[in-house]
């Protein structure tokens, strides 16, 4: 094992510690930690002016947000998804009684393939949940004209895709609902959390009431909600790292720079570009590896990495259709999947943060180029 320093795949952007102690005494003075206090509603604010959406609604985590949004729009029987994902995506389903049905995904995106769509909607299908793979915009106005004529909802899983906009607009306008993630990994983090991204007030107001047990008053409970609030703790944690994330969007946005030139004529190794139009948070970076062309495969090549103490991370492998809750549905079969199978067995995520210095950079790639 190399002696270096570990290179992670990620790491999390922190805000400065001089900066949140005022914050956390305002809070220990108050001794209002939770339950919808001042961080939170001046956190909720900020996000929907900064993301240029209407309606925000802050949860505890990134998997809660799509429970809820699934509760609250009254889905049911069979949902249409990804099964390259993280898991959570599709335990939200399962979480509500719902039946994923795998559709493949667009190698060129490694999102849900529109033309794959409308071959697996059948009479219990209610919704078609995307996601925004590494932050990469799926085709929304195709998978909108597939979902008006279908009657379906549309919840977007745009954990990946904090601040990502397409011609200006935000990402998180398309379908019914979208949800992020403030996970530690992220672009944006709280340490722990997530949002729910909705599009008029009433709809805002029931996402509100579901996130606290379904409380509509003092001793009016309106339906089962859960308790997936965000506290103030991390509330605060949230606007001072809302002050620096674009300053960590363009760092991020340096080092893909770096990757694809120095990757680009690597023989066997795939880099994805940027897409016209589109303000992309860099959220990752994964490259494609072809065993054949490269004389190496992607899991060898990971473990290289791993000895020389920089870690990759094959992010989506396995898929989730080959997870034991969800193998024997039908559409987890393989053949049905093979553009996912085929990326999942290729792809790995070299690091990409925020702090990630030139010599860090020098290190990923001297792993990779021979």
């Amino acid at each position: 094992m190399d002696s270096k320093k570990t290179i992670t795949v990620t790491s999390p952007l922190l805000p400065s510690l001089d900066e949140f102690i005022p914050y956390l005494q305002q809070i220990w003075d108050s001794k209002w930690i939770t339950n919808n206090g001042q961080f939170h509603k001046k956190l909720e604010v900020a996000l929907a002016e900064h993301l240029g959406v209407q309606y925000v609604s802050l949860f505890t985590n990134g998997t809660l947000p799509l429970i809820t949004a699934l509760q609250a729009l009254g889905i049911t029987g069979e949902v249409i998804t990804t099964p390259y994902s993280f898991v959570a995506t599709t335990h939200a389903l399962w979480w509500n009684g719902i039946k994923p049905v795998f559709v493949d995904i667009d190698p060129r995106t490694c999102n849900l393939d529109p033309d794959k769509i409308e071959a697996a909607i059948t009479e219990k299908t209610t919704a078609i949940m995307p996601v925004h793979c590494y932050g990469i915009p799926c085709d929304t106005e195709r998978i909108q004209a597939i979902a008006d004529k279908y009657g379906l909802k549309i919840i977007y899983d745009a954990a990946h895709a904090f601040g990502v906009q397409v011609n200006g607009e935000s990402i998180l306008k398309a379908g019914d609902m979208s949800t992020l993630s403030f996970h530690a990994t992220k672009v944006y983090n709280t340490v722990e959390g997530g949002a729910l991204i909705c599009h008029d007030a009433e709809t805002k107001k029931q996402i509100d009431f579901l996130k606290n047990f379904g409380f509509a008053g003092e001793t009016e409970v309106v339906a089962p909600g859960i308790n997936s609030k965000m506290d103030e703790i991390r509330s605060a944690y949230g606007l001072l790292n809302l002050k620096q994330v674009d300053k960590a969007i363009e760092a991020r946005k340096k080092v893909a720079r770096y990757y694809r030139e120095t990757l680009c004529d690597v023989k066997g190794v795939h880099v994805f570009e940027d897409m016209a139009g589109v303000r992309h948070n860099y959220s990752y970076f994964p490259i494609l590896i072809d065993a054949e062309e490269y004389g190496m495969s992607r899991d060898e090549l990971y473990f290289k990495m791993k000895e020389q103490n920089v870690l990759g991370r094959r992010y989506f492998y396995p898929l989730i259709s080959t997870f034991d809750t969800y193998k024997n549905l039908e559409s987890s079969n393989p053949a049905n999947l093979p553009e996912a199978t085929r990326i999942a067995d290729k792809v790995i995520c070299l690091p990409m943060y925020y702090g990630l210095t030139d010599e860090d950079l020098e290190r990923v790639v001297g792993c990779i180029v021979k």
